[in-house]
């Protein structure tokens, strides 16, 4: 059997884009807000967004009082999770041209020049953190974490050598809501944690699910994603587990009443049931676009559900 190459090995055999459309780039603000990510920006202001209410809840305070720092808050960090995003563009450059899903990239066709990519994106991160700063220097440091960890721990390491990428990966994600936490009490509750363990529980299982329904442009691109260099069944073993622990954790926040508790049970039973179901499953790619879907469903309406049963 041969051996997958790894990203890296690759890349090296894969052309930067020439120095014409470097050199005269057409970028749109649809170009940069593509490099941005702006769905990945808009879903983890959600979680951000339950940081601070809760945490308004749990210090007594009212939200009148905390606008200016809410402002603060969910522009920052938006700004630094847009500047990550951009950092991850211009780092991985060489490989989305590889992959189909990802060959229309400004950064790959060159609407917009490396360097400007890069620039935007330190200034973007920059600003925001200065904006968390503003809050309290603890949400500036959450939201420095999941920067260093999405960029450079991820992106620029284990993206590209060990399929635990996922795992590791998941902490930036799972940060958000400690950021708008932090914003309002920079003494992290434990609440609070419960939120950072159900976001990072909640990654694996996403992102996996994409994974086996990119798995052919990851092997292209010599990405070792878990399906890749393990195959489905151990995949789809690892989600189960990952979807299971998620469940009893996401049940510890029985503070937040018998409606919380009795929907978390039945999205987090579903969800299980359904990654349960992959083993039998004749159909992976099916599967793993239900478990897709279902993913993104049960984030929304948990955290939306943890708003409105506080308010």
């Amino acid at each position: 059997m041969s051996k997958t190459p790894t990203a890296y090995e690759v890349a090296n055999k894969v052309m930067e884009p020439g120095p014409l459309s470097e050199a005269n780039p057409t970028g749109t603000w649809k170009d940069f807000l593509t490099i941005a990510k702006l769905g990945i920006v808009m879903s983890n202001l959600i979680t951000t967004f339950a940081g601070f209410f809760l945490a308004l809840k749990y210090n007594n305070l009212l939200f009148s009082d905390k606008i200016g720092d809410l402002v603060l808050c969910i522009l920052g960090a938006a700004l630094v999770i847009a500047g990550g995003c951009c950092l991850n563009n211009y780092i991985d450059r060489d490989i989305d041209q590889l992959m189909e899903r990802t060959i229309e990239r400004p950064t790959v066709t060159g609407r917009i020049s490396a360097n400007q990519v890069l620039w935007v994106g330190i200034i973007l991160s920059a600003i925001g953190t200065v904006m968390l700063a503003i809050t309290t220097l603890t949400a500036a440091v959450m939201g420095l974490i999941g920067l260093f960890v999405y960029v450079v721990v991820y992106t620029m390491w284990l993206k590209r050598t060990h399929s635990i990428n996922t795992v590791v990966g998941g902490i930036s994600g799972a940060v958000p809501p400690l950021i708008g936490w932090a914003a309002v009490d920079a003494n992290l509750h434990w609440v609070a944690w419960i939120l950072f363990l159900i976001m990072f529980l909640w990654q694996p299982p996403h992102f996996l699910a994409l994974a086996m329904k990119r798995c052919e442009d990851y092997r292209k691109a010599g990405i070792p994603m878990l399906p890749v260099v393990s195959g489905f069944a151990l995949t789809k073993r690892q989600m189960i587990w990952y979807v299971a622990a998620l469940l009893p954790v996401s049940l510890y926040l029985f503070e937040f009443g018998i409606f919380y508790l009795i929907l978390a049970a039945v999205l987090g039973t579903g969800w299980l049931i359904l990654a349960l179901s992959g083993l039998k499953t004749k159909d992976d790619m099916k599967w793993a676009r239900m478990m897709f879907v279902y993913s993104l469903n049960y984030m929304t309406i948990m955290f939306v559900a943890m708003i409105l049963v506080n308010i």
